[in-house]
């Protein structure tokens, strides 16, 4: 089964469907949710440049901390959050500024953590890979 961006965002965010105030200053949008992988795209900003304007790599990390987390959430029962214990990241090639396909695949759901791996894509060429550990607490 397919969810949209409205029907994740309400999902993940009640009735509001407001994203997380990191997700926005990314210029986060969710495109997709289906077979335990989230699809995402992201702007890379004119501010999240580096002197060699490309976009940072803490910035390319923040994206994939947030789509991973993201596909993590929308696993969760009510009252349970998620929070990121590990974000292991590889640089493959510098991103330019504009727009990036965010991609989080979930490797395995156990009850108290997640294993999650990341990718971002910019005009077809992987750009960045991340695996995730996530934690699950609550209930």
């Amino acid at each position: 089964m397919e969810i949209n961006d409205g029907e994740l965002r309400e999902r993940l965010y009640g009735k509001s469907g407001l994203l997380p105030p990191i997700t926005t200053t990314l210029g986060g949008e969710f495109l997709s949710l289906r077979d335990n992988t989230l699809e995402a795209v992201y702007i890379g900003a004119p501010a999240f440049l580096n002197p060699a304007g490309q976009v940072q790599g803490g910035i390319l990390s923040a994206m994939l901390d947030d789509v991973t987390a993201t596909l993590v959430t929308s696993t969760l029962a009510e009252g349970e959050h998620c929070a990121t214990l590990s974000l292991n990241t590889t640089y493959l090639r510098p991103a330019k500024p504009g727009r990036l396909h965010g991609r989080a695949t979930l490797v395995r759901r156990g009850r108290g953590v997640c294993n999650v791996n990341g990718e971002l894509w910019q005009e077809d060429k992987l750009v960045v890979t991340a695996t995730a550990v996530c934690m699950i607490a609550g209930r």
